[in-house]
């Protein structure tokens, strides 16, 4: 496949998206502190291994390769939160819990995915977002007003 094929069919609110997860988790990891880099290296690679199975496994077979992903990611989360016992941590292994039993209903009833699939696995994806944006910035804060 050429890169260029890759890349031509993807929409504005992907590209719009695929830029608020790069400036957040660039946000993580140049003022968060370590829980919050960890949280960031974590996402990103998620991101990336969505974008792979999403552009190139046929439509049949994503939904196990997703839910995978989503169990890897459930357990870093997992491994996060016991090394850093940070409280937006808690937050993000929920909104994980919820994408997996997400990709585990589409998977067992064998439905395709469609809108509400769409809507929902989004919504998750931002809210995981929100979360390391708001550890970040508490430690941000935290750092600054130890100065």
């Amino acid at each position: 496949m050429r890169l260029e094929a890759f890349f031509m069919s993807w929409s504005a609110p992907v590209i719009i998206g695929l830029f608020i997860i790069a400036g957040i988790c660039a946000l993580a990891w140049v003022k968060g502190g370590p829980s919050e880099r960890a949280g960031a290296a974590v996402l990103v690679l998620a991101a990336l291994a969505n974008i792979l199975v999403h552009r190139l496994v046929p439509e049949g077979a994503q939904s196990f390769l997703l839910l995978a992903i989503d169990a890897v990611i459930a357990i870093s989360f997992l491994m996060v939160a016991l090394r850093y016992m940070s409280f937006w941590l808690g937050g993000a292994m929920l909104l994980q819990a919820a994408q997996f039993s997400l990709h585990a209903y589409y998977l067992v009833t064998e439905t395709p995915h469609d809108r509400g699939y769409a809507i929902v696995n989004n919504l998750i994806s931002y809210s995981l977002l929100a979360c390391i944006l708001a550890g970040t910035l508490l430690a941000w804060r935290r750092r600054a007003a130890a100065r």
